[in-house]
């Protein structure tokens, strides 16, 4: 069978190869240590929190089809959050959302999807590919200590732009066209608390400040009770202050959290902030993914479309299909 190695287990390539599965042998490489991207879930001492994605809605009917059976089990559930908005430091919008209109996650975490997906595929953890060479019409993959990860058919590259850049061979057609691919950062800030904060309110949209999204993790179907609050930092403001030391960029985002929810969060138990280095992309039109015939080579992402886990979701589906066709596979094998 056709051998086709995917970089990065975020939706993108975990969706390429649930469509590509059966057809070829996938091989899938992630350098964290575990799946899912930025579909991410951190468990701390008592607490949860999706610090990435938050939640996601359904527009196509091939993502609707394809997440079905993830709702049918449970894996996927919907969120009926009260939302509110603040401009200026003053509530001026809220509203419950329906299930007539979803908004899903994950359960118990937005990580179990990546997980469901991941759970008969071969995923190889901590390991970095580094360098991509041609080698008798076969894509030799090593790691940072040179260690070779194999030889294969194809190759298939999910991760941001930046980082695809310093993979992929620069004899590769559209390697220029990805360097116009510009992602922007995020903070997630994580915060944890013995009781029960007096909110009235489970997601919030934050606008004017440093901040632009809050939410109680613990609102969520599948949580546990210990109240877990997340904060999005604006996509601009993480870009200025990336490098800058994480207490002081604690304490900013937790001074200006209190003041806009007119809560002390200084008391909190657990404190921790993570920063997504490639979090978003202003929304595209064209091209989902580039794919090569000649070379066998293909790159997806959500970072095609904007940065959103549909966006993550069409890419991967759109390139994998198109590869299908283009190989002229047949039938699954065994089938």
């Amino acid at each position: 069978m056709t051998s086709i190695a995917i970089i990065g287990a975020g939706l993108s390539g975990l969706t390429a190869a649930k469509i590509l599965e059966g057809y070829a042998n996938i091989t899938i490489f992630e350098k964290s240590r575990g799946v899912s991207g930025r579909m991410s879930t951190r468990r701390s001492e008592a607490y949860s929190f999706d610090h990435g994605a938050q939640y996601f809605k359904v527009k196509s009917d091939e993502f609707k089809e394809f997440i079905t059976p993830m709702i049918l089990d449970g894996t996927i559930k919907t969120w009926d959050a009260r939302l509110v908005e603040f401009k200026n430091r003053q509530l001026t919008e809220r509203q419950k959302w329906k299930q007539s209109d979803p908004y899903y996650v994950g359960v118990p975490g937005m990580n179990s999807i990546a997980k469901h997906l991941a759970k008969d595929l071969s995923v190889c953890l901590n390991v970095c590919v580094k360098t991509l060479k041609k080698n008798n019409n076969k894509w030799q993959l090593k790691d940072g200590s040179d260690k070779p990860l194999g030889e294969y058919d194809w190759v298939i590259s999910t991760i941001p732009p930046e980082q695809a850049l310093k993979v992929l061979p620069e004899s590769i057609p559209f390697v220029e066209k990805i360097s116009d691919f510009k992602m922007k950062s995020c903070f997630a800030l994580m915060l944890g608390f013995k009781k029960i904060l007096p909110l009235e309110f489970d997601a919030a949209v934050v606008h004017g400040e440093d901040i632009s999204w809050i939410s109680v993790d613990n609102s969520k179907p599948g949580r546990n009770k210990n109240f877990s609050l997340l904060v999005h930092s604006t996509n601009q403001w993480a870009d200025e202050h990336f490098e800058d030391n994480r207490e002081q960029l604690i304490e900013l985002l937790r001074n200006q959290t209190s003041k806009v929810i007119n809560c002390d969060l200084n008391n909190a138990t657990h404190q921790v902030i993570h920063g997504w280095r490639y979090a978003n992309i202003e929304k595209r039109s064209g091209e989902t993914h580039y794919l090569d015939n000649n070379q066998n080579i293909a790159v997806c992402g959500d970072w095609f479309i904007q940065g959103r886990v549909e966006s993550a979701f069409i890419s991967g589906f759109e390139m994998a299909t198109n590869l299908l066709n283009s190989l002229n596979l047949g039938e699954k094998n065994g089938e």
